[in-house]
């Protein structure tokens, strides 16, 4: 099966990505599958997510017309639109990547979630994605950074695996979970 590295181009795409995404949320797997497997963190608003796309397409691999995988690009000008990661950002302005502040500088964004399909995992679907989105915004930015669950230990060793240094360390007392912020650094 041939596998199309792409990048959104409809709104069922994502359509196609809120149901991968609900599927593999923390709240619908069980501990088991969140350990081996790795699991989202956010549900994202269909409305936001479209226009997140309209204006940065994700980048995603597709199968026969089946969603295999998604790589989320968020502009940090979204930062106010999904609540959940308000913190984060907040976070993320306090931060530092080379010396140089994360605030006020627009060559970077976050990237908002990444998720393979149960069928595709171990197939390179996920740097797969990631090449797509390195291939597709490096022109225009320098780096991505996303924050990761320590707890999702899959989604780390990806992570390190295509490129990501970890950045900070951070405790989230409201959720008891320690969480890593990793930079992807195309300079």
């Amino acid at each position: 099966m041939a596998i199309e590295f792409t990048t959104v181009s409809t709104p069922h795409q994502v359509d196609q990505i809120l149901e991968l995404q609900i599927r593999n949320h923390r709240d619908h797997v069980d501990a088991v599958t969140a350990a081996s497997d790795g699991f989202t963190s956010v549900r994202h608003d269909r409305d936001v997510l479209q226009a997140m796309n309209r204006q940065h397409p994700s980048a995603i691999a597709v199968a026969d017309g089946k969603l295999a995988g998604y790589c989320l690009m968020m502009p940090q000008n979204f930062r106010d639109q999904v609540p959940i990661l308000q913190p984060m950002f907040a976070m993320l302005d306090h931060l530092h990547w080379r010396g140089q502040p994360l605030a006020g500088n627009p060559r970077w964004f976050v990237m908002g979630q990444v998720c393979v399909a149960q069928d595709f995992r171990g197939m390179g679907v996920f740097d797969g994605i990631y090449h797509r989105l390195r291939e597709t915004y490096s022109p225009d930015f320098d780096f991505t950074v996303t924050e990761i669950s320590q707890r999702n230990a899959r989604s780390l060793r990806a992570h390190q695996r295509v490129g990501f240094e970890t950045l900070h360390v951070y405790n989230d007392p409201a959720a008891d979970e320690q969480w890593e912020v990793v930079v992807w650094d195309w300079r």
